[in-house]
């Protein structure tokens, strides 16, 4: 029977004690021993850890026992709250039937706090307000229950008020759980569908997806179908999260637990796939999710050219549990073999940077991130273009579109004219403001996306003492005055330089990023030039000067034309080295891309 199962969620913004909840609770229900307690017992990465984020939903199941002695099974799934991981949240609501929804206590509502809400809301989940951190000093519970109250439409009464570091009041959550959370259908008997919410590698049992059964059940024997593909898999093992992997003889309707498929790639077992069975499958599939859209798109080169191999079967593997990873073969003049990865965000971004070093030990290079562009030729024609270098002959150009997006950034009202300064000044045009509390702001902009993916938000938490939250969904394309901004190396173009720019920015970007690289490309035996180009003219250029071999040095006085006769033969040297030269550009340089926004 399913009256005794609940499926619920927590939902909140980055740093509001989401991770530190589910370990009391996990504590409280005796699904981890004390001695087997650590902080952060979901986040299971060490880079989760040490960036103090969850960046993987991940799974687990307690039993509870109510005040009324009945005994409850609760399938908790722990999701990211940083607004670049916005879509593995979208795939957790899906799974469950309510949300516990965290409030930090002194920091209040924040815009991905409204972002998950939204969601949650969509997905028809119940909402258990909570508010955390009461027992700091700085805590203002009572303002915090109005806000939350008036934006549920609830009695701020009911709002439950916690402090998960000292384990306050926590029980009321899981009472809360099993009172207001609805229990799953009971449909033991209907033909099996289940859902793929997340998945990951194993290297001895290959793909092991997470699912939610929705309707029938999964037995360890049976030979199940994926949905989308039509491939047929007999589970090498099914099982429960507790939290470690327990494999188990069945999963009933309304269960979570995983399947351990034996797939080897990716592309059989997809998140957001529906299981059935293969001898009685069901009609049709389960509503999956959207394809999350990549934003931010970067090449990755493995340093040492024979890592290449190694580099497409890591970003294989990381394709695997995380979906919104794209990616796809390039080359590069300057680099040789890569691929071009599309990202949600900068911070996916470096998430995947940091994932490929440590768990696949590879050394790469990223180049400098850009979005997709639309260009409408002169022929009619669309085409899309990731890369700056990808850019058709000006010539056959008929327009340019950048992607622009919708931003929304709650602020407490005294940082008011630094955000709108840091906005403006990156082309943003403002639209709207709410007041969702007192003291707090939300401002809506438009601006385009090539302007907020560097260092948007660092900018944006340091000008409001990192009490501002941003969240931001795509908007249009629109068409704009832009060009491809190059950089010439020794009279080479180096394609992983290149930007696609404003026509008003080129100039300074330009000169800045000459006078940058000029520092940074180490001096070789004769002078380089190192140039900008855009809209078809040189806009700027320095020279890395020579270093100088002392051929004087053996000359005593003497006669001047003998001196005069080695400078010479010096000086052909350099010419005929210069025309065979080969300048090798530091990684560095590829960051100084990055950071040329705000000196």
């Amino acid at each position: 029977m399913t009256d005794h199962i609940r499926n619920f969620c927590i939902i909140a913004h980055v740093d509001h004690g989401k991770s530190t909840l589910a370990d009391r609770l996990l504590q409280l229900t005796g699904a981890i021993s004390e001695r087997e307690m650590t902080d952060q017992a979901l986040d299971s990465m060490d880079l989760e850890r040490e960036k103090g984020v969850t960046i993987k939903a991940s799974a687990v199941r307690m039993f509870y026992t109510a005040k009324d002695d009945s005994k409850y099974e609760l399938n908790l799934i722990d999701t990211p709250g940083h607004v670049d991981f916005g879509y593995e949240v979208s795939r957790a609501l899906k799974a469950c039937e309510g949300a516990i929804l965290v409030v930090d206590a002194t920091q209040g509502i924040e815009a991905q706090t409204l972002a998950n809400l939204y969601q949650a809301l969509e997905a028809d989940l119940v909402i258990v307000p909570v508010i955390n951190k009461i027992d700091l000093p700085s805590s203002r519970a009572d303002e915090v229950a109005e806000d939350v109250g008036s934006l549920l439409g609830v009695a701020p009464e009911t709002v439950l008020r916690v402090s998960a570091k000292e384990g306050i009041n926590v029980e009321a959550i899981l009472e809360a759980v099993v009172e207001r959370v609805p229990a799953p259908k009971d449909a033991d008997d209907a033909p099996l569908r289940a859902l793929v919410f997340d998945a990951h590698y194993d290297s001895y049992k290959g793909v092991v997806a997470y699912i939610r059964v929705f309707e029938g059940r999964i037995k360890a024997t049976d030979v199940l179908r994926m949905f989308s593909t039509s491939t047929d898999l007999r589970p090498v093992e099914i099982g429960i999260f507790m939290p470690g992997m327990k494999a188990v003889e069945q999963i009933g309707s309304g269960e979570v637990g995983y399947i351990a498929t034996g797939f080897k790639t990716v592309h059989e077992c997809r998140v957001g796939d529906t299981l059935t069975s293969a001898t009685a499958p069901a009609a049709e599939p389960l509503p999956g999710y959207f394809t999350p859209k990549p934003m931010v798109f970067a090449g990755i080169y493995p340093v040492e050219a024979d890592d290449y191999t190694d580099l497409r079967e890591a970003l294989e593997k990381l394709q695997l549990n995380d979906a919104s990873l794209t990616y796809q073969p390039e080359t590069s003049q300057a680099l040789g073999f890569g691929f071009r990865a599309g990202f949600l965000g900068l911070f996916h971004m470096e998430i995947i940077q940091e994932r490929i070093e440590r768990e696949y030990l590879l050394d790469v290079l990223f180049t400098a991130p850009s979005v997709e562009y639309e260009v409408l030729m002169m022929n009619e024609e669309i085409v899309k273009v990731a890369s700056p270098a990808e850019l058709p002959d000006p010539n056959k150009i008929e327009e340019v579109r950048e992607p622009w997006m919708n931003i929304e950034i709650i602020t407490p009202t005294d940082y008011y004219g630094p955000i709108m300064e840091l906005v403006t000044k990156r082309r943003g045009i403002f639209k709207q403001q709410e007041y969702p509390a007192p003291h707090r702001v939300q401002l809506d902009f438009e601006i385009p996306l090539s302007e907020i993916i560097v260092d948007f938000f660092d900018q944006l938490k340091s000008r409001t003492k990192g009490y501002a939250s941003l969240d931001y969904q795509f908007l249009e394309y629109r068409p704009d005055k832009l060009q491809k901004l190059e950089i010439l190396v020794n009279g080479e173009p180096v394609d992983a330089l290149a930007a696609i720019v404003h026509e008003k920015d080129a100039f300074h970007k330009g000169t800045k990023l000459i006078t940058k690289l000029k520092d940074l490309i180490p001096r070789q035996l004769y002078d380089v030039a190192v140039q900008a180009a855009s809209g078809g003219r040189i806009i700027s250029r320095a020279n890395v000067k020579a270093t100088r071999k002392d051929v004087l040095a053996k000359c005593y006085g003497g006669d001047i034309s003998r001196k005069k006769k080695l400078l010479e033969k010096q000086k052909r040297g350099k010419k005929r080295l210069k025309m065979v030269g080969n300048v090798e550009i530091p990684q560095d340089a590829f960051m100084a891309v990055l950071k040329l926004e705000d000196e």
